[in-house]
C-alpha cells in the first residue's frame, strides 16, 4: 500500500501560523516616494510571514517594515516589539500577506518614541 507523504498543492505554508491579534504599524519602503505609513491588525503570524488587515490598498511586490507590540515581555518586565522587513506577497479584501525577510525584537522604553 502506497501512502502519499507530500502536502496538497494548495498548502504552501512551510511554518505553523499562530493566531495573534495585535495592532500593527507599517511603513512602505520606497527610495522614490519616501516612507508611507499606516496601521492595521494582525490576523496571524508565523516565522515566515505576517497576515494583517488594513484599510489601505497595498500592492504585492512592495517592500515594507512592520512593527508589532509583542504579547510577551522580556524577563517578565520589559516590553518587546517585533520589527520585521519583507515584501507583500498577496493583498485580498483588506488582508495583506507579508513574507518576512529579516526581523528583530527590540525593547520598548517607558518614554514615548
Amino acid at each position: 500500500m502506497h501512502t502519499a507523504t507530500h502536502k496538497p498543492e494548495t498548502e504552501r505554508r512551510a511554518a505553523d501560523r499562530f493566531p495573534i491579534e495585535r495592532e500593527v504599524r507599517f511603513k512602505l519602503l520606497s527610495k522614490k516616494t519616501g516612507d508611507d505609513n499606516g496601521v492595521g491588525k494582525t490576523i496571524n503570524i508565523s516565522s515566515n510571514g505576517v497576515l494583517f488587515s488594513t484599510d489601505r490598498l497595498l500592492i504585492p511586490g512592495r517592500r515594507l517594515e512592520v512593527s508589532i507590540n509583542w504579547p510577551a515581555q522580556l524577563n517578565n518586565k520589559c516590553a518587546l516589539k517585533l520589527v520585521a522587513r519583507g515584501r507583500i506577497v498577496r493583498f485580498e479584501q483588506g488582508r495583506v500577506a507579508m513574507e518576512i525577510q529579516q526581523y528583530e525584537f527590540r525593547t520598548t522604553g517607558s518614554s514615548p518614541n
